[in-house]
């Protein structure tokens, strides 16, 4: 199914019902939270102007005129699946009223991964202005999320915390030299080890 198959008001019912984003809480300033959970976005069935519209009128006013931090939690996107693509981040990114772009002093992003850091230290100050890259900080444990969010104030999924321990069980994950497909980890390699390695997808 692609958004063409919805109407506009069911793509915003979508928005709502997969609590995508949601302002929750403080961090250790004192700032709103704009918490988003990447996995859960649907990017082959909500279009641009429908998502902008959506944080235009449900989101953007929850923030009101105060300085926020946002929390993005990247843990299991995948480009094929729940990754909107850089045009459209971009495009989003270029609607966002500027009383909003203003207030936003941080983005924590959490589980990064190896693909996505190249991506944004080789293209990420093209795509996106100079503020709001020097704004963003990786984080790759929840451990490190609460040094600057208050840690009873946000609620993150049960799936947070499952790769969290996976990736305290299994470090290299975090750079790319171990799959975090469950079959390439249970089962012995039938070929050369390196060749199940792999890297996970900007995404």
């Amino acid at each position: 199914m692609s958004f063409s198959n919805l109407s506009e008001s069911e793509q915003q019912h979508l928005l709502s019902k997969l609590d995508i984003f949601k302002v929750q809480g403080r961090d250790k300033r004192g700032r709103n939270v704009l918490l988003i959970i990447g996995k859960h976005f649907p990017a082959r069935m909500v279009s641009s102007e429908v998502l902008k519209k959506y944080l235009e009128e449900k989101i953007y006013p929850k923030l009101g005129e105060k300085p926020f931090s946002v929390v993005y939690v990247h843990t299991d996107v995948q480009r094929s699946e729940n990754f909107p693509g850089i045009s459209l981040l971009r495009s989003i990114y270029d609607a966002i009223p500027m009383n909003v772009k203003n207030n936003l002093e941080a983005v924590y992003f959490l589980h990064p991964g190896l693909q996505s850091r190249l991506f944004l230290a080789t293209f990420g100050r093209l795509f996106f202005n100079g503020g709001l890259y020097s704004k963003l900080k990786y984080v790759n444990r929840l451990e490190f999320l609460w040094d600057h969010v208050r840690r009873s104030e946000i609620m993150v999924p049960e799936f947070v915390h499952d790769h969290d321990d996976e990736l305290e069980r299994r470090p290299m994950m975090d750079y790319g030299l171990e799959s975090d497909h469950p079959r390439v980890y249970a089962e012995p390699p039938l070929m050369d080890p390196v060749s199940v390695y792999s890297m996970r997808c900007i995404a």
